[in-house]
């Protein structure tokens, strides 16, 4: 496969080591030094790929990607430099950047990024402007402009919306579909991840074969091994019979890995060496089984941010991330919002048996600025809290909004995708006493009990309010719920077993 790289680089040395490692690898390049350069060079000739540094004598590389942008060109661009920092990499990736590599750079790498770049342009290849990083994004002025003709929802597919934040995402999917590249989904929570992976696979070649889909983050850690991978019976305690686990049923279709980032550590390498020998050996188990699955993974953080921080692997991260789609968050949509809550309505009333309702103009002006930090998931259980409770046939603004889900993000903006400084607000702004409570720990129990008495103590500190809390510990709301949710159920098997003791005993104490 021939194909052209531009290269954007004012230190000849390293442009000549760039070119010199490309020619090897059977791929040909043209050097500019600055971002102007650049820019005539996109307009003479096409490229399939730039190397862009991010610092250049005329502009920086940011610079240049906002005025491809506004000019309407579109090139799948890596950038590299010396001069980074995660805040720096993710305006880089919102402007439309694939990738984003720090000096020095091993060719290695490079050629790995270059390759999984040329994967992106492939899956282009009806016709479509944008790069694929680009198109996920929040759609542009010049974006919106070029959409012409408007792509429909799949049938089934559970997608709602024909804004053009979504028109992009309806267009990447049989795209990638077709591709046997991994996919990595990336946007905040209730926004429509595993609907979209579903699309993804229901469009693909391997629909005829299992969707297996795996939450990592609602798997206590110890547990996870086995249900990704299986065990043997008698592997470990607990386990009293075979299991396949994820990666085995999924054979011969695809395999959803939800929450990523929440996955530990230790269990990561495991999942890097399955993902690049497409072998799997079972707790247990001295066989060795080769599958055939396609890997789709999703996520509501950060990625970057998690590998920086020592949370995820950086060459785990390169290698799922190859086809990157990015869902916009709801309050990115703008008309959808009522094309969603209307299909909720009728959703709902079918669902509870109620008579038709409708919204009013007060309404829909304020569903319109609601901020909806819950995003699709938020918008869906307040309609249906709405019709459930209230027998008006026309619904109001004051009425959505004297519900607890639309009193959520009523007096801000809130986006779950910030800054690091910016995800934990200080004590003064939470509205909390300087002075937090002192919890004692004891050691000689278990990381789970710990983990949850530490848990419930940030919650109280926040009046109960689990969507604070988690902001305070930098974890994703929806985490939290799965772990009360966990205490709860633990809870319920400790008393339903101390009934049953109870019971015993008083049984034998009333015998003659």
């Amino acid at each position: 496969m021939t194909a052209s790289i531009l290269i954007v680089e004012d230190t000849p040395s390293l442009a000549t080591l760039y070119q010199v490692q490309l020619a090897k690898a059977g791929l040909s390049s043209t050097i500019v030094a600055t971002g102007q350069e650049a820019i005539h060079a996109i307009h003479d000739r096409p490229y399939d790929v730039m190397l862009l540094d991010l610092q250049l004598p005329d502009m920086t590389g940011c610079d240049l990607l906002k005025a491809l942008s506004q000019q309407g060109c579109a090139l799948t661009t890596i950038m590299i430099t010396a001069h980074g920092s995660i805040n720096i990499a993710t305006e880089a990736m919102r402007l439309g950047a694939y990738d984003f590599l720090m000096k020095p750079v091993s060719q290695e790498r490079l050629l790995e990024s270059i390759k999984n770049a040329l994967e992106v342009n492939s899956v282009r290849a009806t016709g479509t402007t944008e790069t694929a990083d680009t198109m996920a994004n929040s759609v542009s002025d010049h974006q919106r402009k070029s959409t012409k003709t408007e792509t429909k929802p799949f049938e089934g597919s559970g997608f709602v919306g024909s804004g053009p934040a979504m028109q992009a995402i309806y267009k990447m999917i049989p795209n990638i579909a077709k591709s046997k590249a991994f996919v990595f989904i990336t946007g905040e929570s209730g926004t429509g991840k595993e609907i979209c992976a579903h699309a993804i696979h229901a469009e693909s070649n391997r629909s005829d074969g299992p969707f297996i889909a795996l939450n990592c983050a609602a798997i206590p850690s110890e547990l996870i091994e086995s249900e990704l991978f299986g065990h043997k019976k008698g592997a470990f305690s607990g386990a009293t019979s075979d299991r396949m686990g994820a990666v085995l049923s999924a054979n011969g279709g695809t395999l959803f890995l939800d929450e990523i980032c929440e996955m530990d550590v230790a269990l990561q390498s495991k999942l890097l060496r399955f993902l690049q020998s497409s072998q799997v050996q079972r707790v247990g188990d001295d066989k060795v089984q080769c599958v055939d699955i396609r890997v789709i993974c999703a996520t509501n953080r950060i990625p970057l941010q998690e590998v920086a921080a020592g949370r995820f692997r950086e060459d785990l991260y390169y290698r799922l991330h190859i086809l990157a789609i990015a869902l916009p968050a709801l309050r990115e949509r703008g008309e959808d919002i009522l094309e969603l809550a209307d299909f909720f309505l009728k959703k709902a009333c079918k669902q509870e048996s109620r008579t038709k309702r409708t919204l009013d103009d007060s309404a829909k002006s304020w569903l319109l600025r609601h901020s909806w930090p819950g995003n699709v998931r938020q918008l869906e259980n307040l309609i249906h809290s709405a019709i459930v409770i209230h027998d008006a046939p026309i619904l109001s603004a004051a009425l959505l909004q004297s519900l607890p889900l639309g009193q959520e993000g009523a007096n801000h903006s809130g986006h779950a995708h910030q800054d690091d400084h910016a995800l934990v607000p200080s004590s003064h702004e939470q509205g909390l006493s300087t002075t937090a409570p002192c919890l004692q720990i004891d050691l000689s129990k278990s990381y789970c009990e710990i983990e949850r008495e530490i848990l419930e103590a940030v919650i109280t500190l926040h009046d109960g309010s689990l969507p604070k809390a988690a902001k305070s510990l930098d974890m994703s709301p929806s985490t939290l719920y799965r772990k009360r949710d966990t205490w709860q159920d633990q809870d319920l098997e400790h008393i339903s077993e101390k009934c049953v003791r109870f019971s015993d005993k008083n049984m034998f104490r009333n015998k003659p």
